[in-house]
């Protein structure tokens, strides 16, 4: 397991709730090897590992509500205690240490969060998701090839909208970034409202300024919020990170809109792929890979304020994976 004490207290996502059907799946989260599965109690997350022989517990099967290993068909209830081995004489006590590592483990948002330190912290709210207005649109899994802080930091990043996505999220000819505050609200992180120009942001082939309002969650978790003054509208994405091991991580998005769009949601989700598919190269040849918390190191402007605010916060909270 990688360590770093901040991530391992957080909640992180694991899956995409429809991911986890009738068949365990297994998950790589923080470097360890997950089984993750449902029973009639929900939602679980154990240690992809049989005691017994060191079988992987996600190649078996859910039967009467426990995890059957695939190899002795031991049975595990829910908390990780073995209940059932075939191989025992009737009457033989199932030995003590039969058991699953567990970890906890939440559905919430169409996601599956897994906390490694079983502390149950409270996770998160996103409000859009509880609102009965918005359409929400579950996006990813996107695997990529750098680690989590700097797959975030390009999320947060407004001065490459007009470069690297031109003529899709901004154009060549309004790459400006005007001056904006990063505020600090009780645990709350997040940007003044940004004018960015955009070709087309709502559908109706006019280009025109819309406004973004981005927030960091949690370090593997931030938010931006699109608005549209004009039609009184707005869209949501929430970005959340699966780190898999030291360089590998996976991408999921939730994205909510209160309005109509017009689209389907395969559609939508195209469309968030090619975005993605856009910032994908450039995030993975970035040096150092580790995003570097002393400000001295690489030069920053104005409009990098809520890099900035990112890389403070990490610091602040002493997360160590895939920071320098």
């Amino acid at each position: 397991m990688i360590q770093d004490k901040v991530l391992q207290e957080d909640w992180i996502v694991a899956c995409r709730s429809q991911d986890v059907k009738e068949e365990p799946v297994q998950i790589i989260l923080m470097g360890e090897r997950l089984a993750i599965f449902r029973n009639s109690r929900g939602i679980h997350a154990f240690k992809d590992l049989c005691i017994h022989r060191g079988a992987a517990l996600s190649l078996g099967e859910v039967k009467n509500d426990c995890l059957v290993c695939p190899y002795h068909a031991w049975e595990y209830n829910d908390d990780g205690d073995c209940v059932k081995i075939p191989q025992l004489p009737e009457g033989r006590a199932i030995p003590k240490k039969a058991k699953a590592v567990s970890y906890a483990c939440i559905e919430k948002y169409g996601l599956i969060w897994v906390n490694l330190s079983n502390n149950h912290p409270e996770l998160f709210a996103y409000e859009e998701m509880e609102n009965t207005e918005y359409r929400n649109v579950i996006w990813g899994p996107q695997e990529v090839q750098a680690k989590p802080p700097r797959i975030i930091e390009n999320f947060l990043d407004v001065g490459h909208l007009a470069v690297v996505h031109e003529g899709f999220l901004g154009s060549e000819t309004h790459q400006e970034i005007l001056d904006y505050r990063v505020n600090k609200v009780d645990n709350r992180i997040f940007s003044d409202e940004i004018p960015i120009f955009q070709p087309d942001p709502d559908g109706s082939g006019q280009p025109k300024y819309v406004y973004y309002t981005y927030e960091v969650i949690r370090p593997l978790t931030v938010k931006f919020t699109k608005r549209d003054r004009e039609n009184n509208t707005a869209m949501t994405i929430l970005l959340t990170v699966r780190p898999v091991d030291e360089q590998k991580s996976v991408a999921y998005g939730i994205l909510s809109f209160d309005y109509e769009t017009g689209l389907a949601d395969q559609e939508i989700i195209e469309f968030q792929d090619h975005i993605f598919a856009q910032d994908k190269p450039v995030v993975e040849n970035q040096k150092p890979e580790e995003l570097p918390l002393d400000l001295q190191i690489e030069l920053s402007l104005v409009c990098d304020r809520m890099s900035i605010a990112y890389r403070q916060y990490l610091k602040e909270l002493g997360v160590v994976l895939g920071t320098a």
